[in-house]
């Protein structure tokens, strides 16, 4: 099914607001953070049927923060600037108190008793946390429908993909369910689905956010970043959680990057003297030709700027694809050994012989992990093994080393690398599920940064048959403030031309439908 129905934009519309104008708004206290929280919560209820973005919702915890916030600012404390704002949240992120899942049966009941690094700095500037958000399982997948609760559904078109592995927060950025969301991003996971929701989706620089209480799938690999509905809103939520963290040992120790800066500075529209490298190997074979032809429309946009546009050669991308499907499942398969059936998940019990921990351990697995899980934990412990550790898991990594040197040398000539975020549109549920390597070819374009560890972000540069297509800007490691005075700029020129953000353009979603999403009895308090 599809929604039909024109999509309205009312001024009291609180959910049609931008985070940045919340944030004004509840500054000059024109509206309560508990208004805020309560429009969305509403808004959740009343469409979340049909996308399925949540897993459950946190309302309990939300209007508290809420609440401390209105009282905070009606005693005239200074806040910051985005408290009062609500945010949701991937299931793959640690929250004190509230079911963390990461889309697995195999953690249906786990109760985390601590919080994230993200989770408690956003807990400490104010930020209501509204729920948490569907995801392929241990954010194994390109669409949301590897998730052990349910596919999640793309606002623009309730057939298709969302993206994924954050598929949810992307779909409620996407369907006005929420301003703002967290996501992670191990080959694509926030830039993929943003492109395909039509939102802006950032990875930060590897090590520029704490990865501390991030189930990991690929500890080398696994980066949390924002998720938004414009450039600005996703560089305050990014300076909101950036920053070193002693508990994780990846942390960068400096400064997070004035990204907040950059994406007003490029809203400014001035690129004069911006070299911006085109990827030769992120083009042509492969790609949509909507795709390509809004990403030739984009460069066009750059070089009115001012910007200076020329191809880069980056010889070591087309294998970037292949190492990453080795090393991503090796290190999932070694982060995945600790679901034992002994400490915390689920317990089953064989259904016939000795309950040995073994027998147990075996059962348990079967019952807890899903087909896409049990792929990429064989596929990675066969690349690990005596005799194959070299010939596969080795070279992957020598590729990676040729990847990164491929960055250097490009960053020596441009500024940023720009690409398609995703060689299509989002694709028809069901349309891959059962041809797997096309379903990774979604992520050809965005997994070299996260070899690489560079940062990047997709916007959205338009309409391909009616579906959004994303633009990728690709940034030096600690250099996050190009992606978004780039993002920025590219976004403000096009807005112009469209009379507002292209999620105006979006279609109306059905209402009614009960919400899948339920808050968790009993599990909402818990220690801060």
């Amino acid at each position: 099914m599809s929604p039909v129905a024109a999509p309205t934009n009312e001024t009291g519309d609180l959910t049609r607001l931008s985070a940045a104008r919340m944030s004004e708004l509840l500054a000059a206290k024109e509206v309560s953070s508990r208004e805020l929280v309560q429009a969305h919560l509403d808004r959740i209820d009343r469409v979340d049927g049909a996308v399925h973005a949540f897993l459950r919702t946190m309302p309990e915890q939300a209007f508290e923060a809420a609440d401390a916030v209105d009282r905070a600012r009606a005693k005239g404390e200074a806040l910051g600037p985005l408290a009062g704002v609500p945010v949701a949240v991937k299931d793959v992120l640690a929250t004190n108190g509230t079911v963390t899942t990461c889309g697995s049966k195999i953690l249906e009941n786990w109760t985390p008793v601590y919080d994230a690094t993200v989770i408690e700095k956003l807990r400490a500037v104010g930020t209501p946390l509204i729920g948490k958000t569907n995801m392929d399982e241990f954010a194994m997948g390109s669409s949301t429908e590897h998730s052990a609760y349910g596919a999640t559904h793309n606002p623009w078109d309730l057939d298709r993909i969302p993206g994924g592995s954050g598929g949810g927060s992307a779909a409620a950025v996407g369907a006005f369910e929420a301003p703002l969301a967290l996501g992670s991003d191990t080959g694509g996971s926030i830039r993929q689905p943003a492109s395909v929701t039509g939102t802006v989706g950032t990875k930060p620089t590897y090590g520029g956010v704490s990865r501390y209480g991030l189930v990991a799938m690929a500890s080398s690999l696994d980066q949390v970043g924002p998720v938004a509905r414009g450039v600005l809103d996703a560089a305050l939520l990014h300076a909101a959680i950036g920053g070193h963290d002693p508990h994780d040992s990846t942390s960068l120790d400096e400064p997070v990057p004035d990204v907040v800066a950059a994406a007003k500075l490029g809203a400014a529209r001035d690129l004069k003297g911006v070299r911006v490298g085109i990827v030769g190997q992120l083009r042509g074979e492969g790609f949509q030709q909507g795709v390509l032809d809004r990403y030739a429309e984009a460069l066009g946009l750059l070089e009115d700027m001012g910007a200076e546009v020329s191809v880069v050669d980056c010889p070591s991308f087309e294998y970037a694809l292949g190492a990453y499907y080795l090393i991503m499942p090796s290190e999932a398969s070694s982060n995945l050994a600790r679901f034992d059936a002994m400490r915390y998940g689920i317990r089953v019990a064989p259904e016939s012989g000795p309950a040995t921990v073994e027998t147990v351990m075996g059962a348990t697995r079967e019952a807890g992990f899903g087909d896409e899980v049990k792929r990429r934990i064989i596929l990675g412990t066969y690349a690990l093994s005596a005799g194959y550790y070299d010939a596969y898991y080795g070279s992957a990594q020598k590729v990676r080393t040729l990847v990164q040197a491929d960055f250097r040398a490009a960053f020596e000539k441009v500024d940023v690398l720009v690409s398609p975020t995703t060689p299509t549109t989002a694709f028809k549920l069901g349309e891959k599920l059962d041809d797997p390597l096309q379903m990774y070819l979604s992520d050809v374009a965005t997994i070299p940064a996260n070899l690489a560890g560079t940062p990047g972000i997709s916007v959205p540069i338009g309409l391909a048959d009616g579906l959004p297509v994303g633009l990728q800007v690709l940034a030096p490691a600690r250099a996050d403030e190009w992606c978004y005075r780039l993002g920025a700029a590219v976004e403000a020129a096009l807005e112009d031309q469209w009379g507002g953000p292209l999620l105006n353009q979006a279609p109306a979603l059905p209402e009614g439908t009960a919400s899948a999403a339920k808050p968790v009895s009993g599990t909402e308090g818990g220690a801060r």
